[in-house]
């Protein structure tokens, strides 16, 4: 019977070829629009997660609080790495600054690190080496960069050896690279270019000398279980107040629950996107009813002989609905397709991995065939109701 139906559906299509063939098209292009906006929600959200974690930025970092002006010292640090549940903890300092090679100047932020910050923060060193305790003894301008400053200012990742100046309080220090620091995905960077900008990391100990400062902006902290973030920032925040005892004076921030609020609002932009582009599917399975309705007004005699012939109302009504149904799921599948090879395209062009989202794509495929027997019901329900008398009685 399904497939007496499914034949004869596909019969009836063909006698319009074009006329079904644009009706295909539009439910193709909605769901195509919805699927290649879905697949970029996906990249956005691995792109930024990718990106926070190449830059150092899926830990914990204790500061003190806003309304406390002052820097952390080596005594907090110490506290801080006695806490229970501490793996580790490594100041931070950071300032906005130029970096320049005799070919090559750009806008960058310096990082003063610790030794054991690699243990930390995403920091893989591809070329070179880390910091040693002789480079924060001995306040060396010594500085790692990363990869991306390196290509631009010598046209390859190695430039081991090779000086830079930056820019600190205003005089420029001659350093030397003694490491580079991959970074990462890059796809951001590739993405927004200036607006991301270099990175130029520095024993802190040299940091301080050249900028003056002889405290910390941060302390990052590195838990021995990841599941306990929670319990462990409670636990360093009070020793901290107990030992300097000024209550409310220290702020902890958790970066990764920073970048899962990110992700959840990249996830309902892309709710909300991917309901604009629901809405050409909409207005193409509106399409589907009409094409039903003007094929119902074309085939009246037909569906009088059908019935003078011994055919049922719940024939017509299942045959009405197959050619609706098959208009539907033809173009879901056709954008379904459409929409997965451009992502596919577009992740090989952006370098990034293929993501899409199952769900999206199973509610593509659920809405295509809800409206294409929704939009078919009442049109096959018109030719069903039909009287053979008055079915052929039409002559036009």
């Amino acid at each position: 019977m399904i497939l007496f139906l499914l034949s004869s559906a596909v019969r009836s299509l063909t006698r319009k070829k074009s006329r079904a063939a644009l009706t295909i098209l539009g439910v193709a292009i909605g769901v195509a629009s919805v699927t290649l906006v879905s697949s970029i929600g996906q990249y956005g959200s691995a792109a930024l997660s990718d990106e926070l974690e190449s830059l150092g930025l899926s830990g914990m970092t204790i500061s003190a609080a806003e309304s406390n002006d002052a820097l952390l010292s080596e005594e907090e640090l110490a506290v801080i790495q006695d806490c229970p549940g501490v793996q580790a903890a490594t100041p931070v300092l950071v300032t906005t600054t130029e970096v320049s090679s005799k070919r090559y100047h750009t806008n960058a932020l310096a990082w003063g690190i610790d030794t054991n910050a690699d243990d930390i923060i995403s920091l893989e060193i591809c070329y070179g080496r880390m910091f040693d305790r002789t480079d924060l003894r001995n306040q060396k301008n010594v500085c790692l960069v990363d990869e991306t400053f390196a290509q631009n200012a010598y046209a390859r990742s190695n430039i081991i050896g090779k000086s830079i100046t930056l820019l600190c309080n205003g005089v420029e220090q001659q350093f030397e690279v003694v490491g580079i620091a991959k970074t990462g995905s890059g796809l951001l960077q590739n993405m927004m270019g200036s607006y991301i900008p270099t990175f130029v990391y520095l024993p802190y100990t040299t940091f301080q000398k050249c900028t003056g400062r002889s405290g910390f902006d941060q302390i990052a902290v590195k838990a021995s279980d990841s599941g306990g973030l929670e319990s462990m920032e409670q636990t360093i925040l009070a020793r901290l107040e107990q030992e300097s005892d000024q209550p409310e004076a220290y702020t902890a921030n958790d970066i990764a629950k920073q970048r899962e609020s990110l992700n959840g609002m990249l996830d309902m932009i892309t709710l909300i996107l991917s309901a604009v582009g629901a809405v050409s599917l909409l207005v193409a399975s509106l399409s589907i009813m009409t094409v039903m309705l003007v094929s119902v007004s074309e085939r009246t005699r037909e569906i009088g002989v059908k019935k003078s012939l011994g055919a049922t109302r719940r024939s017509i009504l299942l045959e009405f609905l197959f050619e609706a149904l098959l208009l539907s799921l033809t173009g879901c599948l056709l954008g379904l397709a459409a929409g997965c090879l451009l992502s596919l395209g577009g992740s090989v062009l952006l370098n990034a991995s293929f993501q899409m989202r199952g769900d999206i794509l199973a509610l593509s495929l659920l809405f295509s065939v809800f409206s294409g027997v929704i939009f078919g019901v009442y049109p096959a329900y018109q030719a069903a109701k039909l009287r053979p008398v008055d079915a052929l009685r039409r002559t036009d």
